[in-house]
């Protein structure tokens, strides 16, 4: 799976047509250089469109309300701190054993 996939997993923007390209979600990547982060990145932008709907309507005895966008940035918050918990480099397993680039 490519790394395109995965955001779109994460994301869930998998029906076609897509609602980020391609090109959007590689830069999100370069931008953000990870997978996770480039996933909060594109769910907070799709967020900002939401914005602009009213998130309640009443209309008479029936109403409802929209969680789309607290989902939304839930999501990018669990995915920023994901990824903010990742080591990036394991101390644990440090790699003992002698090549030459390590002389």
């Amino acid at each position: 799976m490519t790394d395109l996939e995965k955001i779109r997993l994460k994301i869930n923007d998998k029906t076609v047509p897509y609602h980020f390209t391609d090109v959007e979600l590689q830069a999100f990547l370069d931008d953000e250089g990870s997978v996770n982060m480039a996933a909060a990145a594109a769910l907070e932008t799709w967020a900002t469109e939401y914005g602009f709907n009213a998130d309640s309507e009443h209309i008479g005895d029936y109403s409802y309300t929209q969680k789309i966008i607290d989902n939304m940035l839930k999501l990018s918050a669990n995915l920023k701190k994901t990824d903010a918990e990742k080591p990036s480099i394991t101390w644990a397993e440090p790699n003992l054993l002698m090549t030459e680039e390590a002389e």
